[in-house]
């Protein structure tokens, strides 16, 4: 009895003795909770964003437009929110690219929803090894729609124009060019004047441009350009990819920011530098002040595009 009661004592010890070391070595956080801000921007049109890229959510007579649904994990608690905000059914579905962060909630909504995109987004999606922004999740990149037998994807496709719904509830899905992507969707509410651009133009930075995916240094300055001539009549605010809304006038400029970006990368490659030279020796123009200094490997990839389509 006494070895019994004294092992017992070993093991309780031992037992506290982990419980502490956990304390002061730092036990491994609970996972952490998946919070969703709103911001609403009309009574009918809201950003949600965490988790991912901005979703917008946009509230139809005939029930909910969803346009970006989050990383992995993310849709349920993405549903979770709209259904706070209404109780209107979610109908529609819009990808307005390729990305993980950006369709990969998709699987996790009812597959009666629809999910419409690009038709470049659409062969993209269906042979996805996504990109989630410029660094991959542990473990490496996932295909989330084989994984949930074809769940998710587009059931719909355009190639450069599509229109949803009618008089207030009418959205246009335009396509201007490769940029981020090869099947950059920008989405428009004209009655609320307001686009959902993607990560085409996630914020005031140098865009991550995926060229395995379609994307293009060399068009996406042209293409922002583009979207502006055409957007510019029908829209004040852009939602954009991961940042705050910005205006047209902010697409604009970034439009002649990327422009700026591809000609400097091709008249140095056409005065003799190197990839490596260009990459350490760009600085973002002083007339861009307030544009996000641009993480190196995410810098030096745009670099190598460009120096690749340089003529």
């Amino acid at each position: 009895m006494k070895r019994v009661a004294a092992l017992a004592g070993l093991l309780a010890f031992g037992a506290l003795s982990i419980g502490i070391s956990a304390v002061q070595q730092g036990a491994p956080a609970a996972t952490a909770p998946k919070v969703i801000e709103v911001e609403k921007l009309k009574d009918n049109l809201w950003v949600l964003k965490g988790g991912g890229g901005n979703s917008a959510v946009f509230l139809t007579a005939k029930g909910v437009v969803v346009v970006d649904t989050k990383n992995p994990g993310w849709g349920a608690p993405l549903l979770a929110k709209i259904r706070e905000l209404t109780d209107k059914p979610v109908t529609t579905i819009v990808n307005t690219h390729t990305h993980g962060d950006h369709v990969s909630g998709n699987v996790e909504f009812p597959e009666t929803v629809e999910v419409v995109v690009h038709e470049n987004t659409k062969a993209n999606m269906e042979k996805m090894t996504p990109t989630y922004g410029s660094t991959p999740p542990p473990g490496g990149p996932v295909n989330i729609f084989k994984q949930n037998n074809g769940r998710g994807l587009a059931k719909k496709s355009y190639k450069d124009k599509l229109t949803l719904g009618s008089g207030a509830d009418r959205i246009e899905l335009r396509y201007f060019g490769r940029g981020h992507t090869n099947g950059d969707t920008w989405v428009l509410f004209p009655s609320l004047r307001v686009v959902h651009a993607g990560d085409i133009y996630s914020g005031k930075n140098v865009p991550f441009v995926d060229a395995n995916n379609g994307g293009s240094a060399a068009a996406i300055g042209d293409t922002l350009a583009k979207a502006h001539a055409a957007l510019n009549k029908d829209a004040d605010t852009i939602i954009t990819g991961h940042s705050t809304q910005m205006t047209m006038g902010d697409l604009a400029e970034y439009a002649g920011f990327n422009k700026e970006f591809y000609d400097a990368v091709k008249a140095a490659k056409k005065a003799g530098k190197t990839v490596e030279e260009i990459a350490s020796s760009w600085t973002i123009p002083a007339k861009y002040a307030g544009y996000a200094t641009p993480q190196p490997n995410r810098l030096k990839g745009n670099v190598e595009i460009a120096f690749k389509e340089a003529q």
